[in-house]
């Protein structure tokens, strides 16, 4: 990892100076050695280490560290060697270069008053290392370095360790970086924070300008109203032949066009204002949260050495392909998913590689590859890591599955590929018969499981026997800014985590189905239990629901719950606010956020959730849903919203809430035909240009299909010529109305015109 280099350098000793020096050109030395040995005779790759080896040469002359300079020196020389073609830099010799590597990283790492005594200690194994480097033989396992203890600090003598454990740890352990003082990353972490609370405090007073502009928009409309009962005033008294009166109204005429001239054009600037205001505070966020970001690469950096040298320690020859290493995580996320993604490509390692004479066997390459992918796909942190080896035994899990008593034969039978690699998941369980350093004994899986779902994460596995083995991590870019499905309880905003949320739909009441005192419905032939928030939550008594109930879907492993709340109000991206400490760990809640109007909403812990439905459901506490109210109330017409334009939907969907309609959205073509079959809806909006199915395909699907063919739909879109208009028609559209020319007014007059007011 590259270090940026300090403005002011005069408070840095010599020493300090050439630690910075040594950890950035031994990052060099230790990446042109991998790439020498995947690709031989890379001349770019020799020439970028000569110039590394010179530079710690030097820069270790200076502070009087023969050790390192003769290191460097013979390390120089040897690329001279192989940039002349006189020296094959086979892996027994990248071998003996990446020890003289890790020697100088340990040496820079004593501090004044440690340096000495270590480097008397370890006098042997230097002049070992020397010898190596500069006749480059090839030798036997070099004898493990012990590990130098960290900078500023009294260093003992090393203590000699077990070959295996020395092994072990030269094999998978990068040199450590360099302690950094203990307060300033708190008060780095205090200051951003703070940031990003102004910054969210900023875009919530940007948009509490949005209500105050729409009651500018009613003042213009009554205004309107208004005036035009005075024009037909003035008319009326002009055809009375009252001279004193029809001077008096066509005075009171005049003066209307200043006033609505002047609300025009202040409705205008103050939408202006709301525009930039909504922009700068947006860039705000993002700036702050940009100052948490991290490339990938920074995470991963030392994973190809540790690879390269693990996979030789076992007699395998492998290596390690790193793809998006410029993607950026939140620097938190980061160090939070090192040491899981160092466990799965240990598990490759040692389960999945076979060594170079089983793979020939098999007809395979003899050196194996691990992929690791990282990029962001639809606003989430995807993290890929595949490999080409033998593949997990499904038949063996079940086996196991069976024999451990997990599952009888029948039910493991019926389990799916994606069920039987979900055990691996569970601590303690193993597939190897025995247990070495690396794996065996049930630990590994169960810990990135654990940590990538405290993270809101998920993690998915597949294999195929013979092939390869893939696990897909899939996190948030960032912990600072959550995606959320927000709902409604009891009349407060809820926040769900959207990576945690299977499905959103509506389940009618007829649907629902009771069984030894527990409520289900069936979906996509599986028997989902409903549970209510508000008990869950325990905020009260659920209200008598209604002829159609809203369900969330949440998920966390083996466990799936339908959840029932109040109202969906869509999803939202909020600037996360840890609670108090004075509150402690509070039940079924993880954070808390702001929403953009200001309210406050509690972000929930799914997981935990989970846990408290389990145990309402062992206790038999659960109590069942309250069936909807016979009371007579009128229906609320629903409405379906598709587009593909994130503003578009939000709009329309706002204006149409606004207006007292039950309004649900799709993003395109296809999403809206997916959702108007499974609900029951009084009309379909729908934008004609979008991505897998357009608009008018929508139209003439809804229209040929035999329980929607009576359903209104009205197209909305910017393509305002006849010949679009009439191909919206033909399609079977009831009503088409251009973007250019909308208004409020004009939605909403269109859709009372189809199917009137919001409630029966």
């Amino acid at each position: 990892m590259s270090h940026q280099e300090p403005e002011d350098l005069s408070q840095f000793s010599m020493l300090d100076l050439f630690r910075m020096e040594a950890d950035s050109q031994t990052g060099i030395l230790t990446d042109g050695l991998l790439a020498l040995e995947r690709h031989s005779g890379d001349a770019a790759a020799v020439e970028a280490m000569m110039r590394a080896a010179h530079s710690i040469k030097g820069a270790a002359a200076i502070v009087g560290l023969s050790a390192v300079v003769q290191l460097a020196h013979g390390m120089e020389d040897s690329f001279v060697a192989a940039q002349h073609g006189k020296l094959r830099l086979t892996p027994e010799r990248v071998d003996v270069l990446l020890a003289g590597v890790d020697l100088i990283v340990q040496i820079s790492r004593l501090d004044d008053a440690g340096a000495e005594p270590w480097l008397l200690a370890n006098a042997a194994q230097i002049e070992r290392t020397l010898s190596a480097i500069a006749g480059i033989a090839e030798l036997p396992e070099l004898p493990a370095l012990p590990a130098a203890p960290k900078a500023r600090a009294a260093v003992p003598p090393p203590q000699e360790a077990p070959p295996e454990e020395a092994a072990e740890d030269a094999a998978v352990e990068a040199p450590a970086e360099p302690a950094a003082p203990a307060r300033a990353p708190a008060k780095a972490a205090q200051n951003f924070d703070r940031l990003l609370s102004l910054a969210s405090e900023s875009r919530i007073n940007a948009h509490q300008m949005h209500p105050f502009i729409q009651a500018m928009q009613r003042f213009k409309r009554n205004q309107s109203t208004l005036f035009s009962a005075v024009e037909q005033l003035h008319e009326a008294i002009s055809r009375g032949g009252d001279a004193a009166l029809k001077e008096k109204s066509l005075l009171a005429l005049q003066k209307t066009a200043p006033l609505k001239q002047f609300v025009l054009e202040h409705i205008a600037d103050i939408e202006s204002y709301e525009r930039r205001l909504l922009g700068v505070s947006q860039g705000m966020v993002d700036e702050v949260l940009a100052l948490r970001m991290r490339p990938f690469r920074d995470g991963v950096h030392a994973f190809p050495r540790m690879v390269r040298d693990l996979a030789r320690s076992l007699g395998k020859e492998v290596r390690l392909e790193i793809d998006g290493e410029d993607t950026l995580v939140d620097r938190d996320i980061l160090a939070k998913i090192e040491s899981p993604l160092n466990h799965m490509l240990r598990n490759a390692l040692d389960h999945g590689m076979e060594a170079p004479a089983e793979r020939a066997a098999a007809g395979k390459p003899a050196l194996g590859t691990i992929r690791m992918e990282a990029k962001h796909r639809a606003g989430m942190l995807s993290i890929d890591i595949s490999d080409d080896g033998r593949g997990v035994d499904l038949e063996k899990i079940r086996r196991s599955v069976v024999e451990r008593s997990m599952a009888s034969e029948a039910m493991a039978a019926a389990l799916s590929p994606a069920e039987l690699l979900e055990f691996l998941f569970l601590p303690a369980f193993s597939l190897k018969a025995s247990a070495n350093q690396l794996s065996g004994r049930g630990v590994g899986l169960d810990i990135v499981h654990e940590t990538i779902r405290q993270q809101n994460g998920t993690v998915r596995l597949e294999s195929e026997l013979g092939r390869g083995f893939r696990a897909a991590l899939t996190l948030p870019l960032t912990q600072s800014i959550v995606r959320a499905l927000v709902v409604e309880v009891q009349g407060e905003a809820y926040a769900i985590p959207i990576v945690k949320v299977d499905k959103v739909l509506r389940v009618a009441q007829t649907a629902i189905h009771t069984l030894e005192g527990k409520q289900f419905f069936e979906l996509g032939g599986e028997h989902l239990g409903l549970v209510s928030a508000t008990q869950v939550l325990e905020l009260g008594t659920p209200a008598a629901g209604a002829a159609e109930l809203a369900v969330v879907v949440l998920s966390g492993g083996a466990r799936r719950y339908a959840v029932v709340v109040d109202a969906i109000r869509g999803e939202h991206s909020l600037a996360v606010q840890a609670l108090d400490p004075v509150f402690g760990k509070m039940r079924d809640i993880a954070a808390a956020a702001l929403l953009d109007d200001g309210e406050p909403a509690l972000i929930l812990d799914v997981p935990d959730l989970l846990l408290s439905i389990d145990k309402l459901l062992h206790e038999g506490g659960l109590k069942p849903l309250a069936q909807a109210g016979q009371d007579g109330r009128r229906k609320v017409k629903r409405i379906l919203v598709v587009d593909d334009s994130l503003t578009v939907r939000e709009m329309e969907r706002k204006l149409l809430q606004a207006r007292g309609f039950a309004v649900d959205i799709a993003i395109d073509g296809i999403d809206g035909w997916n959702v108007v079959r499974s609900g029951e809806y009084d009309l379909v909006v729908t934008d004609v240009d979008m991505p897998r199915m357009d608009g008018i395909e929508l139209v003439t699907l809804i229209k040929k299909d035999v329980h929607l063919h009576t359903l209104p739909v009205m197209i909305v879109s910017y393509k305002d010529r006849p010949e679009d208009r009439a191909r919206g028609l033909a399609a079977g559209a009831d009503y088409y109305l251009t973007k250019g020319s909308f208004h409020d007014a004009t939605l909403l007059d269109a859709v009372a015109d189809l199917i009137g007011e919001a409630r029966l």
